[in-house]
C-alpha cells in the first residue's frame, strides 16, 4: 500500500500532531514572554553589538548646536566661528566622534515640499563647513536621523573609544613549552 502525500501515517491522527505544533509554540512564546521582562536592554545591545562586532555607541560629553538658519533654508547662517573652534579643540583626539542631526521647527524644503529633506541639507552644510575648515577628519562625522524642534543643527562630541579588533577580544592561546617534548 502506497500513501499519497495527504494521507495520514498509520497509528497517528493528524489532529494530534497539529495540536502538538500549537501547544509548543504557545509554551515558547509564554517562555519568551516571561524572560524578556527581565532582560538589561543596555547588557543586551552590548552582547549584539560583540557577536557582530559592531562599533559601540559614541558616549555623548559634550553638546553644541549652529542655529539661526534662515526659514526654509540650509545656508550657513553668520557667526559660526565660535562652534568650529569648541568642535575643532574636541575633535583633535582621533576617538572622538562628531554626530550631526538636522533640525527644522516647521519649515520645509522649498523644492521638494519635506522638512527631512531641509534637516539633513542642513547637517551636510555643517559637516561640509567643518570638514573644508579642519575642524573634523570626514571619518569621524556620523549623521542622526533629522529632528524636529529648532531651525538648528545639533553637535553630539561622542568618546568612541579604541576599536578592538576580534583576535585581540578573543582569549589568548596558550604557547607550547620549550624543551617539554625533548
Amino acid at each position: 500500500m502506497k500513501l499519497s502525500r495527504f494521507d495520514v501515517a498509520p497509528g497517528r491522527p493528524l489532529w494530534l500532531t497539529t495540536l502538538a505544533d500549537l501547544s509548543l509554540l504557545l509554551v515558547g512564546f509564554f517562555v519568551f514572554l516571561q524572560a524578556s521582562q527581565m532582560v538589561d536592554r543596555q547588557a543586551l545591545a552590548a552582547g549584539i553589538r560583540a557577536g557582530f562586532d559592531a562599533d559601540a555607541a559614541p558616549m555623548t560629553l559634550d553638546r553644541g548646536i549652529v542655529d539661526g538658519f534662515a526659514t526654509g533654508s540650509a545656508a550657513m547662517p553668520a557667526g559660526y566661528g565660535r562652534t568650529l573652534d569648541f568642535v575643532r579643540a574636541a575633535a583633535a583626539d582621533p576617538r572622538v566622534k562628531v554626530t550631526l542631526t538636522g533640525g527644522t521647527d516647521g519649515d520645509v524644503d522649498p523644492l521638494t515640499g519635506s522638512a527631512a529633506i531641509l534637516a539633513s541639507d542642513r547637517a551636510r552644510t555643517v559637516a561640509t563647513a567643518l570638514v573644508a575648515d579642519g575642524a573634523v577628519q570626514p571619518d569621524q562625522l556620523a549623521f542622526a536621523p533629522p529632528a524636529t524642534g529648532s531651525r538648528g543643527v545639533q553637535i553630539d562630541l561622542g568618546f568612541a573609544g579604541d576599536r578592538q579588533a576580534v583576535a585581540d577580544r578573543q582569549a589568548p592561546v596558550a604557547a607550547p613549552v620549550h624543551g617539554a617534548d625533548q
